[in-house]
């Protein structure tokens, strides 16, 4: 087709290039030309916040980027949060705290929730609840949540602190 560009886009973890129409939104990259369909489509007017990712570790909703934006960048989407080993911390805390209900905003809660958790490893409630503020969920009232965020800071917390112990055990050896 005429009027492409080729775009190269880290995404979690994964060089990917792809030619593209300089239109196409980060949302539609996302889910055509990588099938990566957990990054969700709510509104089409950026006000739910379902298609919330990271950019180069800063959320921002993927249906406000282009693609060609996002060029030479690092993006990471649900679907990149967890290892091949484990869940990562945001999403076994919804699990276990039962953080979610329909699921559909789920992804962008997440995504949001591991970009505040990044800048502040123990939020406030209340500042748990700022940083949700872009991201609409239909079902809860959003304690649930919270409260999984709130966990996930604890168990991320505790990682570090045995990350640290381990590292001051090497030492004490040499």
């Amino acid at each position: 087709m005429a009027n492409q560009v080729e775009v190269s886009i880290k995404v979690n973890g994964v060089d990917s290039k792809a030619e593209i129409e300089p239109r196409m939104l980060l949302v539609h990259f996302l889910r055509e030309e990588l099938n990566l369909t957990g990054t969700h489509i709510g509104c089409d007017t950026s006000q739910c916040g379902a298609c919330t990712v990271l950019l180069d570790g800063d959320p921002v909703k993927s249906c406000t980027v282009l693609a060609v934006q996002a060029n030479g960048k690092s993006i990471t989407t649900v679907e990149g949060l967890a290892n091949q080993e484990e869940l990562h911390p945001i999403q076994q805390s919804f699990w276990e705290k039962h953080g979610l209900q329909c699921g559909f905003c789920t992804p962008g809660v997440m995504i949001a929730a591991v970009g505040l958790l990044g800048e502040n490893p123990d939020p406030s409630e209340e500042e748990i609840r700022d940083a949700l503020e872009g991201v609409i969920c239909r079902c809860t009232g959003y304690q649930f949540i919270v409260d999984a965020i709130k966990h996930a800071a604890q168990i991320m917390a505790g990682e570090e602190k045995v990350a640290m112990a381990d590292s001051l055990k090497v030492e004490e050896v040499r």
